[in-house]
Formats: C-alpha cells, sequence, structure tokens
C-alpha cells in the first residue's frame, strides 16, 4: 500500500502549509482586523438538531460558509424529517430528493445503490462523513445517520474523481456533549417488527459516549416473498469535548439478510402483459442478499487558537456483500399467443408462459476494504481589507476490492440441468426451485485504487454584501484490476488470467462562485465548477486493456461542468430557508465505443460523447411557523445528447441518439413533506412525492425515427399522526402510499427487461419513550 508514503509531504502539500504559515504570521500581525473561527454551543446545536427541517451548517470542513452563503445548490435531510416520515433506507431517503432515480443495479457494478444524480450515473459518488464509500452494496438503513446531504452539480473539487452531476453525503452519529436515552419500538402490516436504541451520557465535563443500536424485520409491502432481516450497533465515545483538543472514536457494525427485490418483467418500461406487480419471478428458495459491514472511523480536532485548527479522520471499512439472484429474463409467450414483440412464441413455449434464461442463478461474492487518511486546516485571516477563511488538505486514500462470481442453479460437472429450466407462468410463477443446487466458479476479479489528493478552498468576504468562493483539488489516481476465468470442472477447470487493466491520471477539479448578498438573509450568486472521472474512478470498475476491442485504460479523463445562477434566502426570522437555481450540467467528453474506423483499428473508444441537463431547482426547509414545519422541492430536468457517438460513427450518419433524452431522467419530479403541531400534543403529517414518466430507451440503427419507450410516471401519498402520551412517552402512526398506487421503479433500459415494484400501501405504528 502506498499509504506509508503519507508522512514525507508533496511538494504541493509543503506549499499548502507554507502559505498557512505565512497567512498565520499575517494574521497575528493584523490580529485587530482578523476574523475568528465560530464558536458553537454544543448544547445549542444539540436541541436545535433535535426537531429542525433545517440545518444552517454543512458536515464536512471544506464548506467554510454557512448554506445560505455557499453558491451551490445542497439539499439536507435532516434527522427528524427521516424519523418523522419513517425512511428507513438511503432510498427512501433519496426517493423524497427530486432530480435522483435509481437503476436496476444489475451488470458489472453488481446489486445496490444505483444512483442517477440529475442525469448522470453516480452510484460511485457516495461518501459517509466526506469519504468516499464506493462499494456496490445496498445501503438499507439509517439507524447511525444524523442526515443526509445532496451536493447537485459536478463536485470531485469536494469529493474526488468523478462527481459529474453530485455527490450523495452521509453524516454518522457521534458522542456528543449531552445526556438523552431514546428507545423506539414499532410493529406494522406485513411482518413489520423493528427496535432502536439510541443512548448518549456524558462523563464528567468533557467525555461523552453514545450507543446506537438497531434490530429490523419486514417483509416488503405487496409483494410475495422479499424479506428484509438486519441489524446493527454503532458506538462512539468522545474526549475534549469543548475543549481545543477532542478525539472522537466510533464503530459501526451492521449485518443484513434479506430475500431480494429484482423485480418483475417489464415490455419497453411497463409491466410485462400477464405479469403482476405481487409475484416472485426468481428462486425464493435460492435467491439471498448478505450484507456484513464494519467501519471504524477516528476523528482528531485541534484549535490552535482563536483562528487556526486542525482536523484528522481516519477511517478502515471493510463491506461484504453475498448475493444470489435471478432476473426475471428469458424467451416470454404472451396469452395471446404472440411474443412481446408482436411476432410468433417460440417453439415449445405455451402461452403464458416464458422459458427463464440469461443470468439465472447469478451468485456474486464482494469484499471492499477501505484504508484513508484525510486532514484539513483551517485558517481565518485578513489581508487587505479582505477576510479569508482558508481551508487546505490532503488524503491518501487505499482501497482494494475482491469479486468471486459464478452460477449456482448447475449441475456438480457445471452444466445446466434437464438441459433447460422449467418453464413458469406469467401470471402465477412456480418460485420453488427443485433441481440441483451447485456452485460453478466462472470468474474473479480482483482491483486496488491509490488515491491521494491535495486541494485547497478560499472564502473571500470583500464586503458585507460580496463574497467570493472556490476552490482547486489536485489528485494522482491510480487503479488496476485483473480478471481471472475459470473452466467448469467438467471442462477441467483450468484458470485463464487476463491481462492486468491498469490506469493511472492526473486529476484537477475546480470550482468558483461568486455571491452578492443584499441583505443579511439572502443570498445570490453565480458559480461554475468541473468534474473529472478516469477511466476507471472506482475500485470496483474495470478499465478494459489496451490492445483488446473498445479499450480505454489510456484515455484522458472524462469532465463535466457545471453553470448555476441561484438565490437563497431565510424567511420567518430565519427558522425557513428558501433557494431557487438555473443550471446547465454537461458531460462534454465521454467514451463512446469507434466501430469500423480505419484510422483507429485497435478500436481504442473515443472521447467524443457529450450530453447535458438544463434544470430549474425550487426548494424550502424549516418552520414557518412555531408549529408548522415543511421541506418541499421540485426539479425540471431538461436532458439532450448532444453527441452520442464517435466523430467518426457520426460523420457516416450513424450517431441515432443525437437529440434523445438521457434516460431514466424525469422531466418534471416533485416532493412535499409538512408537519403541524396540534392542540392536546398532536401532530399531523402529509407528504406527496410526484415522479414524470422517464425514458428508458434511444433510437438505434432498428428504430430511427420511431417513438421512444418510457416507463410511466407515479404520484404516491403518505400521513403520519403522533401523540405524545407523556411528555417522555408518543405512539407514532405512519401509512405509506395512502392510494396503493401500483407503479415501477428501478427501471432497467432495455426493451424486455424488469423493474422494481413500488412497495404497495402499508402502516407502521411505533412507540417512542425517552428518558
Amino acid at each position: 500500500m502506498r499509504i506509508s508514503n503519507v508522512s514525507r509531504p508533496t511538494p504541493l502539500v509543503a506549499a499548502i502549509l507554507a502559505t498557512l504559515q505565512a497567512a498565520a504570521m499575517q494574521a497575528h500581525a493584523a490580529e485587530g482586523d482578523a476574523q475568528q473561527l465560530p464558536k458553537i454551543s454544543v448544547k445549542a446545536e444539540a436541541e436545535e438538531e433535535a426537531t429542525s427541517y433545517k440545518r444552517d451548517l454543512m458536515s464536512s470542513p471544506k464548506y467554510a460558509e454557512p448554506i445560505l452563503d455557499t453558491p451551490q445548490n445542497i439539499q439536507v435531510v435532516t434527522r427528524q424529517v427521516i424519523d418523522d416520515q419513517q425512511l428507513l433506507s438511503l432510498r427512501d431517503v433519496l426517493s423524497t430528493v427530486p432530480g435522483i432515480t435509481f437503476g436496476a443495479g444489475e451488470g458489472g457494478g453488481g446489486y445496490g445503490d444505483s444512483l442517477t444524480l440529475r442525469g448522470f450515473a453516480g452510484s460511485n459518488d457516495v461518501t459517509t462523513d466526506g469519504i468516499r464509500d464506493s462499494a456496490q452494496y445496498t445501503r438499507s438503513d439509517t439507524f447511525n445517520l444524523e442526515q443526509v446531504e445532496v451536493i447537485n452539480g459536478s463536485n470531485s473539487v469536494y469529493s474526488g474523481a468523478g462527481a459529474i452531476g453530485g455527490t450523495v453525503n452521509l453524516v454518522n452519529k457521534a458522542a456528543r456533549l449531552a445526556s438523552f436515552n431514546r428507545i423506539g419500538v414499532s410493529a406494522g402490516t406485513d411482518d413489520y417488527g423493528r427496535v432502536v436504541g439510541d443512548v448518549n451520557q456524558t462523563i464528567g465535563e468533557t467525555t461523552a459516549v453514545r450507543v446506537n443500536v438497531m434490530a429490523h424485520q419486514s417483509d416488503v409491502p405487496g409483494r410475495d416473498y422479499e424479506t428484509a432481516e438486519r441489524w446493527g450497533v454503532a458506538p462512539s465515545i468522545a474526549f475534549g469535548l469543548g475543549t481545543d483538543t477532542s478525539l472522537s472514536l466510533s464503530y459501526l457494525h451492521q449485518e443484513d439478510e434479506n430475500i431480494p427485490q429484482y423485480g418483475v418483467p417489464t415490455y419497453r418500461g411497463r409491466l410485462m402483459p400477464g405479469a403482476a406487480y405481487s409475484n416472485y419471478y426468481g428462486y425464493h428458495n435460492v435467491d439471498t442478499q448478505e450484507i456484513d459491514v464494519d467501519s471504524f472511523t477516528a476523528v482528531l480536532d485541534h484549535r490552535f487558537d482563536d483562528t487556526f485548527s486542525v482536523r484528522n479522520l481516519t477511517r478502515w471499512q471493510e463491506v461484504d456483500q453475498f448475493l444470489i439472484v435471478d432476473p426475471p429474463q428469458g424467451t416470454f409467450c404472451l396469452e395471446s399467443n404472440t411474443a412481446p414483440a408482436g411476432t410468433a412464441c417460440a417453439a415449445g413455449i405455451p402461452a403464458g408462459m416464458y422459458q427463464p434464461s440469461g443470468p439465472r442463478g447469478n451468485l456474486r461474492d464482494t469484499k471492499n476494504t477501505l484504508i484513508v487518511n484525510q486532514t484539513d486546516f483551517t485558517k481565518v485571516f485578513s489581508t487587505g481589507g479582505i477576510e479569508h477563511t482558508l481551508v487546505a488538505g490532503f488524503a491518501v486514500t487505499h482501497e482494494s476490492y475482491d469479486l468471486d462470481s459464478g452460477n449456482v442453479l448447475r449441475n456438480p460437472g457445471g452444466t445446466t440441468p434437464n438441459p433447460v429450466l422449467p418453464l413458469m407462468s406469467i401470471a402465477n410463477p412456480d418460485s420453488l426451485y427443485g433441481g440441483p443446487v451447485n456452485y460453478v466458479r466462472t470468474q474473479r476479479r480482483q482491483g486496488e485504487l491509490d488515491n491521494q489528493a491535495v486541494y485547497v478552498f478560499d472564502a473571500l468576504k470583500f464586503s458585507e454584501q460580496w463574497e467570493f468562493n472556490g476552490g482547486v483539488r489536485y489528485e494522482n489516481n491510480e487503479a488496476k484490476s485483473t480478471l481471472f476465468n475459470y473452466a467448469t470442472p467438467a471442462a477441467g477447470g483450468a484458470v485463464t488470467t487476463g491481462a492486468p487493466a491498469e490506469n493511472t491520471d492526473k486529476l484537477v477539479s475546480y470550482r468558483a462562485g461568486l455571491v452578492y448578498k443584499p441583505v443579511e438573509n439572502g443570498s445570490i450568486y453565480l458559480a461554475y465548477g468541473n468534474s473529472e472521472t478516469p477511466s476507471q474512478a472506482s475500485v470496483n470498475g474495470n478499465c478494459v486493456a489496451t490492445g483488446t476491442a473498445n479499450s480505454n485504460c489510456n484515455l484522458d479523463p472524462e469532465e463535466g461542468v457545471i453553470y448555476e445562477l441561484g438565490a437563497k434566502w431565510e424567511l420567518f426570522d430565519s427558522r425557513l430557508l428558501a433557494t431557487a437555481s438555473i443550471f446547465r450540467n454537461e458531460r462534454t467528453n465521454y467514451r463512446v465505443n469507434d466501430p469500423g474506423n480505419p484510422d483507429n483499428p485497435s478500436g481504442i473508444q473515443q472521447l467524443d460523447g457529450e450530453a447535458r441537463v438544463d434544470g430549474i431547482l425550487l426548494g424550502i426547509s424549516g418552520k414557518i411557523t412555531d408549529k408548522w414545519a415543511a421541506i418541499a422541492n421540485y426539479t425540471y430536468l431538461d436532458s439532450e445528447v448532444i453527441q452520442g457517438a464517435s466523430q467518426y460513427v457520426s460523420s457516416i450518419g450513424q450517431d441515432y441518439t443525437r437529440g434523445d433524452p438521457l434516460m431514466n431522467v424525469p422531466e418534471n419530479a416533485f416532493n412535499f413533506w409538512t408537519a403541524y403541531d396540534l392542540p392536546y400534543r398532536i401532530q399531523v403529517g402529509y407528504g406527496i412525492t410526484y415522479q414524470d414518466e422517464v425514458y428508458v430507451s434511444q433510437h438505434s440503427a432498428t428504430n430511427l425515427n420511431g417513438p421512444l419507450n418510457t416507463a410511466p410516471s407515479y404520484v404516491v401519498h403518505r400521513a403520519m399522526v403522533s401523540y405524545g402520551v407523556t411528555r417522555k412517552l408518543d405512539l407514532q402512526l405512519n401509512v405509506n402510499n395512502i392510494l396503493d398506487k401500483e407503479y415501477l421503479t428501478r427501471v432497467r433500459t432495455q426493451e424486455i427487461a424488469w423493474a422494481t415494484p413500488g412497495e404497495a400501501r402499508s402502516f407502521v405504528l411505533s412507540a417512542n419513550y425517552s428518558f
């Protein structure tokens, strides 16, 4: 591992430290004019966060200014919003943030949280406490989260390689200077049972311990067989709270054992004719998803004086996911005795049946290991009447990845039984598998990624009305992976080692924003930034080795840019934050294939692709009155492929996707949630989520000008009512999908494919006790 070299700073790190030292000397010489680092009342902050729908500050020290004065659209889902709506998983939380959609999660990335942010893939752009969490798995529970921050637009200056459409940052709970004990017990429809606990106690004046625990089981509402079982524990201890030097140690362990929800068959973005939303089209006695997460984090904070501080974060994390799935793929014959495409049914397949095939019985056993050390210096000083808040730092990351994959629906020698799987009914599938189960390994992939980054941000205040916020990040990203192919036992079991795929890139990301404050509680900003994505931005990825078709390991990074004009305003005595922005997000040179080009006989991919998303984002979060809280967001996204093929392919008139909208991007999306305090300790809440239709196909050689397939729009309503039995005990009833709407999410973008049904109507009653 290259992490051992961190003790010797790079020239750029040394330059940053020298700049900080010079700034400190100049600030000391003009200490009468210097600003100070903000002094936050820990107790007051804890009380405000307990019931708030609004946040004033970001969790990362890289964001030196309040959200109000940060020239970027940021949406924060607070702990209170999560609790009021009973948002249990990351997908639940992000379903309340318009503009984010979910992919089917199949293919090379694996099953898990597959995100699309403002039209661009964002599965690798999830961070936890500002540290990239690149493992592809299902983040199934929010019991240890304080809040979720969605940073919109090209953002790799803050979070590292990638982040074309934005970043989702999960903020973990940690021990604080407060004493509270909270226990919650929930029961509901679909065998729902849940117990959570959050205990935080102070020890003396400056030490605190906190323990969060969770145990959960449930079926998936509206589904026949999918189940979720998990438990987790997250202890933390902090020393020196409220002093100049503090140390926080946190650990998270969570285990999941689920029957995964892979979905139902679809045709052109709709439910397959004859299929039902509740049916299970895999084999429920074989399919499984087992996840183990272990994460240890140490954070050391030291304040040298009122103007200079340092923060160091070290994390070790390991994520294991064992998965067996049966996607509903095969050859279908509808009740009309035709195939979905309208042609005659395949021989031997009766009407209303289908022949399962393709990736049935797929096994993926993955391990992601992460070691990272990140240090941030913050210095407040003045130069020539300009007030600065300078943040500079560096991060060293090492990741490793191991994937073992194959198939379990096999005879001992590796052949397919019977020799084909039994026919299944489209309307009433038999999901109990009675054939042989033998694991036959087909592939193994091993990968490593090392990243060293340095960065500097400066918030310059010229006057009470004008501010400038800018930053730059330089990083060295080195990734390599090796693929091993295995023959079946019957064929001798030989192992073939593929050529190592290696990618090294020097990346420069930046962002700048000008802020005008006409009044103290409002800001107007204009911002520009970029992102760079190397051919292997994630340890899970695999660039295609040089010398093979569509090789891309040696290509320059893909790039994205964001132009954004926005305004933020605090209303109702700063209880509520209103935001509005218009933006253009562009991918300026993404990779595309280059078939048939005589000047490119090896078939190396070209950086000729271009796409953009123009949009509007409106939002509010906070309290309108002391009794009335609300959070609402609306997005309008106009997406377009500017060029979807290489220059050569375009020159011969075969850029069929030019002008098409991007797939899985809703033009309009809206989410609203509000809660109101009534007399007699009663609170009521109501929410609505709307998502426009999304395109799941683009034009091709076989469909030059015809209509494109779409997955339909949907509206989901939910409600909550709570009653304070005593000051310590309250009861809360949540109803999700009140009208029992049937709809599809995570729609795979193929003509005959699959999608995940939205959850049916459900009821959950919770008792929460504080002492």
